[in-house]
């Protein structure tokens, strides 16, 4: 199998309903390799939920989907939310609450152009901050967000009981 193109291009675009199939997909295919893995406290059939995504779609301004096509071919997508200010913390904070691109297509610019698409969305939307969660095990992730000026702020632990 080859790589694909460093120079490989895809179109970022909001999700609309009928990406929702291809998006549950791709939502699948992130459990699986991420919180299904890493966290034994998360529900096994939850990402079998078109609800998710079809919540999203159907939003659109406070929460966003975005969809990488390539080829015509969903090959990532990517989930922001909006968090109001409030007395604790007075700003509106833009939370990339998931991301996923298939594997075949990594180190493509695909996960590089959906992030950019979701800082100028955050942007646009009044966003003072931006947050995203990963896993501490998830060691190229973390990288990968550092790139775009993320930084570590809180850890969480736990454990079984």
């Amino acid at each position: 199998m080859t790589s694909p193109s460093k120079s490989l291009s895809a179109a970022i675009r909001v999700a609309k309903p009928a990406d929702i199939p291809p998006l549950s997909e791709l939502n699948a295919g992130l459990f699986a390799e991420d919180a299904g893995t890493r966290d034994p406290f998360v529900a096994a059939e939850w990402p079998g939920r078109d609800t998710y995504v079809a919540e999203l779609v159907a939003d659109g301004r406070r929460n966003v989907a975005f969809v990488a096509d390539v080829d015509g071919a969903a090959v990532g997508y990517l989930v922001g939310r909006l968090q109001d200010a409030g007395d604790f913390r007075p700003v509106v904070t833009a939370v990339l609450e998931s991301m996923y691109v298939r594997p075949d297509r990594r180190d493509a610019g695909v996960g590089t152009a959906l992030v950019h698409t979701f800082l100028a969305w955050a942007n646009e939307s009044g966003a003072g901050r931006v947050s995203v969660n990963a896993y501490c095990a998830n060691t190229g992730a973390i990288r990968f967000y550092e790139r775009f000026g993320l930084r570590s702020k809180t850890v969480t632990l736990d454990m079984a009981m």
